[in-house]
């Protein structure tokens, strides 16, 4: 009777019965890249890999989910499509490096990345993510070709013209500072609350960039992280999975994160497991955790498609520029010229 197995016997039977599911999905698709996850026993499962908890790793195997124990398992890796190891990190946003499949025509560039760690990802996009600052705030963005042009949300630069852009550089000893002062604006659309800047004073020099990614590609339960400058602490990453990738707000449609957003995160990246930009972060709930948003990616896309249409123009009122309120009037009498006479 089950009553009367011993542990040993239970593992066996729970390991016979992830083989034969294994086996079933090989069968019918054996060329087809599948993540794999290795027991300690020595039986591999091969499928895909949908989220990791803190005691099991949930992987699709075609035919059903299965829920794995960790303690079950001895390693488990990703199908590497075109990974990050592959593509050489640190060389992530380099044109030289730039997958064909990303368009010469647009500002921004698209690849085919396998997943990997959130580790990995970070080294490799760090130093995309820059601080935008302004006299009124400060903000998050993230450079989206190597000639300096950026993303960032429109209420984080709304009403300023003096933009200041903080690149963090890595070097040996950790990460330098670099401030860039001459940044145009570009473009700006403030009903999806985004902006496209451009630093002018590179005078050659080539920054690292991020991949965009694409929203339909995306699933509900699917692991992400951001990385910003929440209250001016610089370079921050939290982590989290994708709550709901449709949530409504204003007759827009929103990412929602249980990844830690917070002020100062406004404007910069929300990543995949790919190292692709997936949102723009832009509102978070600071006395409630867990509740954060991101602008879609592909309306990222549409925006800086039509540039044009965005285009900023410091002589429209209706497009940001900070007017200054001229002095009030100090003698509140009637001027002379105005007095009525005989």
């Amino acid at each position: 009777m089950s009553g009367n197995l011993t542990h040993k016997d239970r593992n066996r039977r729970f390991v016979r019965q992830i083989c034969f599911c294994a086996l079933v999905l090989l069968a019918s698709c054996v060329l087809c890249p599948a993540d794999k996850i290795i027991l300690k026993e020595g039986q591999i499962i091969t499928g895909d890999i949908l989220t990791e908890k803190k005691d099991h790793v949930y992987i699709d195997i075609g035919i059903m989910v299965l829920t794995v124990p960790k303690d079950k398992i001895l390693e488990y890796e990703y199908s590497e499509t075109l990974t990050v190891d592959d593509a050489d990190i640190g060389q992530i946003g380099d044109s030289s490096n730039n997958p064909a499949n990303a368009e010469d025509n647009k500002l921004y560039k698209t690849a085919d990345l396998g997943r990997t760690t959130i580790e990995k990802c970070v080294e490799a996009v760090s130093e995309a993510v820059v601080l935008v600052s302004s006299p009124g705030g400060a903000g998050s963005g993230f450079f989206i070709n190597e000639d300096g042009y950026l993303i960032t949300n429109y209420h984080v630069i709304e009403r300023e013209t003096r933009i200041e852009v903080t690149v963090f550089r890595k070097t040996k000893n950790g990460f330098e500072r670099d401030k860039f002062k001459k940044v145009k604006i570009e473009a700006i659309n403030p009903f999806v609350d985004l902006a496209l800047l451009r630093i002018e004073e590179l005078e050659g020099r080539k920054v690292k960039f991020v991949h965009l990614g694409d929203t339909d590609r995306i699933k509900t339960g699917e692991q992400v992280f951001a990385i910003g400058n929440p209250l001016g602490l610089e370079r921050t990453v939290t982590n989290g999975l994708i709550s709901t990738k449709n949530r409504a707000f204003q007759g827009l449609l929103y990412i929602q994160t249980n990844a830690d957003i917070n002020p100062g995160n406004s404007g910069g990246p929300l990543f995949n497991l790919s190292g692709e930009v997936i949102g723009v972060t832009n509102m978070g709930y600071v006395f409630y955790g867990g509740l954060g948003f991101a602008i879609p990616v592909n309306y990222v896309k549409h925006f800086i498609e039509n540039r044009d249409a965005f285009t900023y123009d410091k002589d429209n009122p209706n497009t940001g520029y900070r007017y200054i309120q001229p002095d009030r009037r100090r003698n509140k009498t009637m001027p002379k010229s105005l007095k009525g006479g005989g």
